[in-house]
């Protein structure tokens, strides 16, 4: 009796641990997230899920993502580096406003959709995209049109019909806002008219300095001259017996 009634002990125990098992994953998930799969895709959905992050509980086999329609402020390095499969991944309609380096770390190998777009994204590092191969949509963001923006449309492969979206919402030349930022960068090179206005300002420093030198020197020798001056009339001033003297004196300090 005592040997049925611990093997019905043992028996109920591994049921509830094999339970526990195969219900974890399901509980573990972001509410509001859920798993699927699609044409043959293990895909992961949190669409409008509210969220304030990227999950961190995404099953690392995972080859589509959907973030989209959130409010994720920002992506930290090392956001998506346990999901090696990910071929696509839809971060569009967040509040996302930074990206710090490395935060697509991990991807380049197999990503090949990212969705951006509808963010709030002014500027943007182009090393936050190294070594990434996927087409990216940029489209729908308050992009501030400069040397940095520019690196970055030119370190990315733009996806199919979105460059259009990619609209100056500021610039550093005014007559630039509120147009397709490909548009602009045809007729204006942003970084050269960075570097020529840092070699215009590196001269005008230098010219400062040189005309800081020059004043001194001038100030030098006409102190100098006045000096001189002074101690002349000062000699003039002596009796003929002392002035020799003085002389005398003013030619041997001198040698």
């Amino acid at each position: 009796m005592g040997l049925l009634l611990q093997n019905l002990f043992l028996l109920s125990l591994l049921l509830f641990l094999l339970l526990g098992s195969c219900l974890h994953p399901a509980t573990a998930f972001p509410k509001g997230c859920y798993p699927s799969e699609e044409e043959g895709l293990k895909t992961f959905r949190c669409s409008n899920a509210q969220l304030t992050e990227v999950p961190r509980d995404i099953p690392n086999d995972t080859n589509k993502l959907y973030l989209d329609s959130n409010q994720i402020p920002f992506l930290p390095r090392d956001a998506f580096r346990d999901l090696p499969l990910l071929l696509e991944l839809d971060l569009s309609h967040n509040a996302i406003a930074r990206i710090e380096s490395g935060a697509f770390q991990g991807l380049a190998e197999h990503l090949h959709s990212l969705d951006l777009s509808s963010n709030r994204l002014v500027s943007v590092s182009k090393d936050a995209f190294s070594n990434l191969k996927a087409k990216v949509n940029l489209s729908n963001n308050p992009w501030l049109c400069d040397c940095r923006l520019q690196e970055l449309i030119r370190a990315v492969e733009l996806a199919a019909d979105s460059s259009g979206g990619i609209v100056c919402d500021s610039s550093t030349q005014e007559e630039h806002v509120g147009k397709a930022f490909l548009q602009v960068i045809a007729d204006t090179d942003f970084c050269n008219v960075y570097k020529r206005t840092t070699d215009i300002a590196m001269l005008v420093t230098m010219f400062g300095w040189f005309a800081m030198v020059i004043s001194y020197l001038v100030y030098y020798v006409r102190q100098n001259q006045e000096d001189a001056r002074r101690h002349l009339e000062y000699l003039k001033s002596l009796p003929s017996k002392q002035r020799r003297s003085e002389e005398s004196s003013t030619i041997s300090t001198v040698v």
